[in-house]
């Protein structure tokens, strides 16, 4: 069949069903760009192409499809980076399209040149290049298929001047084939650990959300075995948060109950996960992992297992297979021994702690470090991080999509919300990128247009994002909720200076002349201040409400003082040693 190459481009992607594009528009893209209004393809004008890498994320993580990015060649292609590698450390297919510089003038150092391939050969679980015009239909098929297959991003480079050339060409078939559902010795073998097990513990991870029915299988397993259910870190959404069995995020200020009761474990399911270290941090003094417990790794990829942690038994499968599976080969006592007292202790443990978390009003400090102390005083009729999470939650609808950027207040929320359904809890994951909070709730709310979604950011995050404010606001573009908490620092690095340089501020400052709630209504948008938590909770109500029923766009500024919660790294953090010693006498004026 005779057509362009941009009309056999577009068709692929229409056989494929991607329907929306986030980016900004260039000239080395424009003869597809031209076509997608008639290919019923949305293309998303974002402010800059990083925040439009993080709405294709929160797009695809929120509805399960895929979307993808594409920019101008060089400048506009590299400023995709971090979304990228954020996007495959969170396990999302995205379809990463980078138009390349000239077949006949690479290597002459031209306009906008750049090598991207490599530039992208860390970040995508696939690439490949369009070595002939007439392969771009084969070659994008390929890389979409491979982007679904390993839950990640994948790269089609193609040089601009392939674009507009007639080629005879077919499209190509979508060739789909069953996922793995674990093999039948390591199931039998896990399934009787699981059924001999004297207090169980499941963990869910990403691939629990990720695979169709992971969710509800995971809870017919865990009820068969009255068994605790653990999420790894900032995977909130991975088991319903109203269920009794649910015991809370593991890691950086996580649930105290589910480490506690972890930590009581003789055999581990690990189900979809691939045991990140920062998942399983030492929390609240508490080093939890169970050393001695008999650990079970389930991961669809066979290089995650056994990477962090000793494993018994290693299954490669999905994680809904692999749970029905094991239900269906438990014995029928599984569960049985201590299954009361277990019950018992699951309760007792989470009321605790439940408690706990509602009477935390402060941020302690280290011995010897007074700063929380400081702060509480320089500002007493301010909220803490604590107090305003509290308000949030007294208003944030229980169907909510939210997302949470980078930070120090976002990630003392860590232990706050839970999630009665998946794909409910956008959060930047383990590359940890900061901006990432506001353009992931736009493109989560694209995708879910009937859902009220609502982005937390500090106000340092927020600041490398602020400038999509003046993209969201246009035409078509839905309403969202999204709230900074401010108070004028980059808190986690603060924290770091006075633990272990002194109280030596270095660059962790912010200006407090800026209004983010200014900026919004500089923006057509609606900019509240809320400075007591009855303020917050109402702001919030007021901003949902409009986001739902009247298309309004709120960004709610919560005055918070400045206490700093426990640090992200102590593992990786130490106090230094002057040896030498530095002094600015020894600086010497440059030789122009």
């Amino acid at each position: 069949m005779k057509m362009t190459t941009e009309e056999a481009f577009v068709k692929t992607l229409q056989r494929h069903g991607i329907q929306h594009a986030f980016g900004i528009i260039g000239s080395a893209m424009m003869p597809i760009s031209d076509i997608f209004p008639a290919a019923g393809i949305k293309f998303w004008d974002c402010a800059h192409e990083g925040s439009g890498g993080f709405m294709a994320d929160g797009y695809t993580r929120a509805t399960g499809k895929m979307s993808m990015m594409i920019a101008q060649n060089g400048p506009g292609i590299t400023n995709f980076v971090t979304a990228v590698k954020t996007a495959y450390w969170n396990h999302t297919p995205l379809l990463l399209v980078t138009p390349q510089a000239a077949n006949k003038t690479i290597g002459q150092g031209g306009f906008q040149e750049m090598e991207q391939m490599n530039l992208f050969a860390d970040c995508v679980a696939y690439q490949e290049e369009v070595r002939d015009p007439a392969r771009v239909a084969e070659t994008l098929n390929r890389v979409i298929i491979q982007a679904k297959r390993a839950s990640a991003p994948a790269q089609i480079n193609i040089p601009r001047d392939f674009w507009t050339q007639v080629i005879d060409i077919e499209i190509p078939e979508i060739v789909e084939f069953e996922r793995p559902n674990g093999g039948e010795e390591a199931i039998n073998k896990a399934a009787e650990l699981l059924s001999t097990a004297k207090f169980p513990v499941i963990l869910n991870g990403a691939g629990v959300v990720l695979a169709q029915g992971g969710i509800e299988a995971s809870k017919v397993l865990a009820e068969k075995l009255d068994a605790p259910v653990c999420v790894g870190y900032q995977h909130n959404d991975a088991f319903p948060g109203n269920h009794p069995l649910f015991a809370g995020p593991l890691g950086y200020n996580g649930s105290k109950a589910g480490m506690e009761l972890i930590n009581k474990a003789d055999v581990v399911l690990c189900l979809g996960t691939r045991l990140n270290p920062f998942s399983t941090l030492p929390g609240y003094g508490i080093d939890y992992w169970p050393t001695d417990a008999k650990i079970i790794q389930v991961d669809i990829n066979p290089d995650r297992i056994g990477l962090t942690k000793k494993v018994t038994v290693g299954i490669v499968g999905d994680a809904a297979k692999v749970a029905k599976s094991l239900t269906a080969k438990l014995s029928d006592t599984a569960g049985d021994t201590d299954r009361e007292e277990r019950k018992s202790l699951i309760a007792q443990t989470k009321s605790a702690w439940a408690q706990e978390l509602t009477s935390m009003n402060e941020e302690q400090d280290d011995p010897g470090t007074t700063w929380n102390q400081r702060a509480r005083a320089d500002k007493p009729d301010w909220m803490s991080p604590r107090m305003a999470w509290r308000a949030i939650q007294q208003a944030l609808p229980v169907e909510a999509i939210i997302s949470s950027d980078i930070g120090n207040n976002c990630a003392i929320g860590n232990a706050y919300p839970s999630f009665n359904e998946g794909r409910k809890y956008l959060a930047p994951g383990l590359f940890g990128p900061c901006g990432y909070g506001l353009p992931a709730i736009v493109g989560a709310k694209i995708g879910q247009p009937d859902v009220p979604v609502v982005g937390f950011a500090g106000d340092g995050a927020f600041g490398i994002a602020v400038n999509e404010l003046t993209a969201i606001g246009r035409g078509d573009w839905p309403a969202v909720t999204q709230i900074v908490f401010r108070n004028y620092q980059w808190g986690a690095e603060k924290r770091n200076s006075t633990l272990w340089f002194d109280d030596n501020f270095v660059g962790t400052e912010l200006d407090e002349e800026v209004s983010y709630a200014g900026i919004a209504e500089a923006c057509g948008l609606v900019g509240v201040v809320a400075r007591t938590q009855e303020e917050l909770t109402a702001a919030l109500n007021k901003a949902i409400e409009d986001q739902m029923k009247h298309g309004k766009t709120t960004l709610i500024e919560a005055m918070i003082n400045q206490e700093l919660g426990e640090p992200f790294r102590r593992d990786a953090m130490k106090k230094p040693v002057a040896v030498a010693g530095i002094d600015a006498a020894d600086m010497r004026d440059q030789t122009v």
